[in-house]
């Protein structure tokens, strides 16, 4: 499912998403509390150093997306915001929680293996084992819309990561390519140390004359 999402807006809702499940009680959350949320050192990648105003631009983006809303409550004189991603009255995605966990890690974190969210997720659901996450994966990305897509494995990886579809497909360098790029990088410092080797051996030929015509000339003085 493309909903054309940015890292900034993935990394809003999957803050809003995690917070909504790991502390229900200060959620919705306030702009100072999402800005932080966002710029946690631990479970993101990649961290990052947002200010208020790119949340806020964020923030009101997502609203026109009707993926995000302003939560009222009585008395209360900060604004906070509140997920319409999934689950809820205003859209038609319904997930699982162990879905959304899913999801909302692949949010926070980028693509992973099933080993890495099995790890990753036990603060938002629980799986038994490995084998629980790659068919909750499998089922993700067998829908109809597929939400979820398994990337060529890596060298010397021994899992797949997946990747979520709401930004599109994602750009993965395959394993050839990597290996093309690095063939053409040795072949290129190849090329620049014969020219070096080169232009050492010019240098040494032209030290070796300059000495031979210096001891001439030194000859033909003392005689």
């Amino acid at each position: 499912m493309n909903m054309n999402l940015s890292l900034y807006e993935t990394r809003v809702i999957g803050c809003l998403i995690e917070k909504s499940i790991t502390t229900p009680d200060q959620y919705p959350l306030s702009l100072n509390a999402l800005v932080n949320a966002c710029n946690q050192k631990s479970n993101r990648d990649p961290v990052l150093d947002l200010k208020e105003s790119p949340v806020q631009d964020t923030v009101d983006g997502l609203i026109k997306k009707f993926l995000v809303s302003r939560a009222s409550g009585y008395g209360s004189r900060v604004t906070k915001y509140q997920h319409r991603f999934c689950n809820t009255e205003f859209g038609s995605l319904k997930l699982s929680d162990k879905s959304l966990g899913l999801i909302c890690e692949l949010f926070l974190r980028g693509p992973q293996t099933p080993g890495e969210l099995r790890t990753r997720t036990e603060r938002l659901c629980k799986f038994t084992d490995v084998s629980e996450v790659e068919a909750e994966l499998e089922a993700l990305s067998n829908r109809d819309e597929p939400l979820v897509t398994k990337l060529p494995r890596e060298p010397g990886r021994r899992e797949s990561r997946y990747a979520h579809l709401f930004s599109g497909k994602p750009q993965v360098q395959t394993a050839l390519a990597t290996e093309r790029e690095e063939t053409e990088a040795s072949g290129s410092d190849r090329e620049r140390l014969t020219t070096l080797e080169v232009q050492v051996h010019q240098l040494e030929i032209s030290l070796e004359e300059l000495r031979q015509k210096f001891e001439h000339l030194a000859q033909n003085n003392s005689e």
